[in-house]
């Protein structure tokens, strides 16, 4: 049994890898900046035990990673920058250091140690270069697109009309992943440090077109939907960042082995983008109001 401190836990990924984690009969300590919210309370439910710490409060972190034998690491630009995320990023990666902490996961994003150009791959791969140096074993896990990114901002508020928004075009493949199959990765790792330590592994669980995913979605959902490709024009008046990870994936492509990944571990119990609209509450999810 492993006591493993998982960031980010009131969060996708952290809360997925914190179930996942305790599912298995492991104990989690739950950091969150928010130790009071109703996400943290359905942890402590599940058994979690949960604290507080932030980034940028070196004592909380301090407080928090002792005792512990690994750490789940995620972190994000947005709501901040991208500068704030790399400073986070290494000092908590120069708190886990400090503490003694066995094994570092960090999940960081498919492709971002290629060059890609996108600011929050970038600073990922800063964040993933620091842990590397750091002395410590550690894991970076490197998940393609969010399924779960399909119902919510202007996605579902184009699904609201019978439109599946997207700036790619309709026949461009895109490599996809839910925050369970993340978390379940996540944990798999984290109780096999021997196996991957020391491992960049990109993970997806599905590939899918923007035409394909239309289809399903309407199936999922029960009504047409049409897909309509967005101008990366008007994606960059809302974000550049957004812009430029839109565009690498329709020159690129964000290829990731999805065959192997579902042979060699199947234990995570990949799903596929049907798996996971089927899954979806559509009726409330379409009836909240536009973000």
């Amino acid at each position: 049994m492993l006591t493993v401190a998982v960031t980010g836990a009131t969060g996708a990924q952290g809360g997925a890898t914190a179930r996942a984690l305790l599912t298995a009969g492991n104990r989690v300590r739950a950091l969150t900046r928010h130790p009071d919210s109703p996400a943290a309370d359905a942890l402590r439910g599940l058994g979690a035990e949960v604290r507080h710490a932030d980034f940028d409060d070196r004592p909380s972190l301090e407080a928090a990673l002792p005792g512990a034998d690994s750490l789940f690491a995620v972190t994000t630009p947005f709501g901040t920058d991208i500068a704030t995320e790399v400073r986070q990023g290494k000092a908590l990666v120069d708190a886990a250091v400090e503490a003694r902490l066995g094994h570092i996961v960090f999940t960081s994003a498919a492709h971002a140690d290629r060059g890609t150009g996108i600011p929050h791959y970038e600073s990922k791969h800063l964040i993933e270069q620091h842990l590397r140096a750091a002395g410590v074993p550690w894991t970076v896990i490197a998940p393609a697109a969010f399924m779960d990114n399909y119902a919510s901002g202007w996605t579902l508020d184009g699904l609201r009309d019978g439109t599946f928004a997207w700036p790619m075009p309709a026949d461009r493949p895109l490599t996809l992943i839910p925050a369970s199959d993340i978390g379940a990765f996540a944990a798999l790792v984290l109780q096999r440090r021997d196996e991957f330590a020391g491992r960049r592994i990109d993970i997806a669980s599905d590939e899918r077109t923007p035409g394909q995913m239309a289809d399903i979605l309407a199936a999922a959902i029960g009504r047409q939907v049409a897909h309509e490709e967005v101008p990366l024009t008007y994606v960059r008046t809302r974000s550049a960042d957004l812009a430029a990870m839109f565009e690498y994936f329709t020159t690129t492509g964000l290829d990731v082995d999805v065959t192997g990944l579902r042979r060699d571990y199947p234990e995570v119990g990949w799903h596929t983008f049907t798996d996971w609209a089927v899954a979806q509450d559509w009726p409330a999810l379409l009836s909240t109001a536009p973000a």
